[in-house]
């Protein structure tokens, strides 16, 4: 291994690492994927990850200038093909390999800027931030599964921007809490959170089960190295919801609803037997 393949190595690293430690349902997942799937979307996620920790967690810091100086550090690490910041570096990596368009970057970069200084959302504010803050991951991360072959990344975009979606308004229902308390955010449009009725969420549910329904037949479809993790990370996300489902308004605003290790291992079980069977 010469020195920069163990710069490369040592970058990485610090994304799947960072993947492992803030999300092990995500990381979980793309262990499932094929052996060289894996460290792009690692690298995908740690970005993903550092860039919402500065807007969501660095209280007390100017994250304004923060965020500015992340997102002046990425464009230059895509151009340059390297970074001191491994995270970036890694991140660089992936998009270069890939040749992710650089529109995704921008579209998310600006969600979390809107992150920054936006509190409540109309229709259109929160369709813009959904795309911008979820569904253009789900598209990197396509373009790392489909490998260059821009057919079948066009055939499958809807669908990975509808799991995406469906995956961040799962997030907001989980963390209302947090958001409306701690963070002062309101991500739906129209909703009081201080009276959220049973008819609000379940028109919030509605429009989240449409999401999944898109991604599921979008899933069947991927190639077969990316298929199976996919999947996984999509029953993970939809048993959420359903346990979500079953709970009055008035819990959800109490507390943060979690899915325990027991039940995502017997997820994982489920879907690899599902997966032997082949009937995904």
């Amino acid at each position: 291994m010469t020195n920069m393949q163990l710069f490369h190595s040592v970058s990485q690293e610090c994304s799947r690492n960072t993947t492992v430690q803030y999300s092990t349902s995500f990381s979980s997942a793309i262990k499932l994927l094929h052996k060289d799937l894996r460290q792009p979307i690692f690298n995908i996620y740690g970005f993903v990850r550092f860039a919402d920790e500065i807007v969501d967690t660095f209280h007390g810091y100017d994250k304004a200038n923060l965020l500015a100086e992340f997102k002046a550090a990425t464009y230059e690490a895509i151009e340059r093909g390297i970074s001191l910041n491994p995270i970036l570096h890694s991140f660089q990596l992936t998009v270069n390999a890939y040749n992710i368009d650089k529109k995704l970057i921008d579209a998310f970069l600006y969600s979390m800027e809107m992150d920054l200084d936006k509190r409540k959302y109309d229709k259109a504010g929160y369709e813009e931030y959904i795309y911008g803050s979820a569904e253009v991951v789900g598209l990197m991360c396509l373009y790392v599964f489909c490998n260059g072959n821009q057919t079948e990344y066009e055939r499958l975009k809807p669908g990975a921007r509808s799991l995406g979606a469906a995956f961040q308004k799962v997030n907001f229902l989980r963390d209302l809490k947090a958001d409306f308390e701690a963070l002062d955010r309101v991500y739906f449009p129209g909703c009081d959170f201080r009276n959220f009725t049973k008819e609000d969420k379940l028109l919030i549910e509605a429009d989240i089960q449409k999401d999944f329904d898109d991604a599921y037949a979008a899933i069947l479809q991927l190639p077969i190295q990316a298929r199976f993790g996919v999947y996984v990370a999509y029953k993970y996300y939809l048993s959420l919801f359903k346990k979500i489902k079953q709970l009055k308004p008035q819990k959800i605003m109490e507390e943060r609803i979690r899915i325990p290790d027991y039940s995502k291992a017997f997820i994982l079980a489920k879907a690899g037997i599902r997966s032997q069977l082949n009937i995904l």
